[in-house]
């Protein structure tokens, strides 16, 4: 069996793939239960959840926090510092994702470490290097769950907590804006003015800005318990942020008409929002399931144990 594994905000999601019959088993931990339990117990509650042994796991694909000290698929045991150029940054901390590392690590199964998407990527838009940070590792597997369905040009739209966007031309990940940049999700977002000014006074740290600037959580909005409101500004900004990937799209020569669009995520996967999105850029976009990054980790894992050297532009280096 070949494991994905998804550290996300809420949420830790695992993959199973059996190749045999390339069948998928799935299932979610929470990361506050993930904190809670010892090492041990935690390679339990995989193989519960998978239905199998580590010792029937060929090879796992991890993703960890945001991915940002590495720039290459490496093996798990020559990253350093998990991966992260920092342990400081965007985002809640909970510790379930750290102990999933640790407990994957000091198990001693054959893992691979899926970088994110930065400046220090290879193949992205040089412009996109703008940017630090465009997207963290899990979103590689977003998009390689997509390729894998036969599709060489796309953008996908991550909405859920946050709201991430890529986009993929000719099979290479070109681009992506992250979630403190642009859209907002239901409680991360981007540091506006006001919260600038907060953060100045000390009313607050940039993280927690950042942590409390979603649809449900910013202050000064109405949006708590209006799901109109919610559903609106959600589709609004996706769907601006889908047209700005489009925009780069057009650049490396690839229209609307090639380019389908995807979303996923625990609210993308909304028929409401699809509906709003569809409406917005007169397209109709595919839904899929929020376990795809878990799922096309697994596939990465697959690929790269029968001797993939690069995985959509991200060079396999072990």
């Amino acid at each position: 069996m070949f494991v994905g594994i998804d550290h996300g905000t809420v949420g830790i999601r695992f993959a199973g793939l059996k190749e045999e019959e390339g069948a998928v088993t799935i299932f979610e931990l929470s990361r506050n239960k993930a904190a809670e339990i010892d090492c041990e117990e935690l390679i339990k509650e995989v193989e519960k959840g998978l239905k199998i042994k580590t010792e029937e796991i060929e090879l796992v694909a991890l993703t960890y926090s945001m991915g940002d000290g590495f720039s290459t698929i490496k093996d798990i045991k020559k990253v350093r510092n998990r991966g992260v150029r920092s342990e400081k940054g965007a985002g809640a901390r909970t510790g379930g994702g750290t102990k999933v590392f640790d407990a994957i690590k000091n198990a001693g199964i054959h893992t691979i470490m899926i970088p994110g998407i930065h400046a220090g990527s290879k193949k992205i838009d040089w412009r996109l290097k703008f940017f630090s940070h465009c997207a963290s590792p899990e979103k590689v597997g977003v998009a390689y769950h997509i390729y894998k369905k036969v599709f060489p040009n796309f953008i996908f739209a991550d909405i859920s907590s946050n709201t991430v966007t890529m986009s993929v031309a000719r099979g290479i990940i070109i681009g992506a804006i992250d979630a403190c940049i642009f859209a907002p999700g239901l409680y991360q977002g981007p540091i506006d003015l006001q919260l600038l000014r907060d953060i100045e006074d000390r009313e607050v740290s940039a993280n927690d800005a950042f942590s409390n600037a979603g649809v449900l959580r910013k202050k000064w909005t109405t949006h708590v318990g209006n799901e109109e409101l919610v559903m609106g500004t959600l589709s609004l900004f996706a769907a601006m942020e889908i047209a700005a990937m489009q925009v780069l799209m057009t650049d490396y020569g690839v229209g609307a008409s090639a380019c389908k669009v995807f979303l996923t995520g625990s609210v993308g996967e909304k028929e409401e929002i699809k509906r709003r999105i569809d409406r917005f850029l007169d397209i109709k976009t595919e839904t899929i399931t929020r376990y795809s990054a878990a799922i096309g980790c697994a596939e990465i894992a697959k690929d790269v144990f029968y001797g993939e050297k690069d995985i959509m532009g991200i060079e396999v280096e072990l």
